[in-house]
């Protein structure tokens, strides 16, 4: 989402998906690790909801890296 669109307008592009009620953790979060590291290499700069997220995921939310 860029931060100067309105809260409910159309994304730029939808990289993930978060269900919190999935029972088994590792099936709560789809993402697809490559275009969220391209993001993060271009400039995005996540939220801290997000950067958890990716945390989670092993991805670096600073760097756009995988964590060792």
């Amino acid at each position: 989402m860029d931060q100067r669109s309105a809260r409910d307008s159309k994304t730029i592009e939808e990289i993930g998906v978060f269900d919190p009620l999935e029972k088994d953790k590792g099936k709560q979060i789809t993402l697809d690790a490559d275009r969220a590291k391209y993001w993060l290499s271009v400039g995005a700069q996540p939220t801290e909801t997000v950067a958890s997220l990716f945390k989670r995921a092993g991805i670096e939310a600073k760097s756009g890296t995988a964590l060792a």
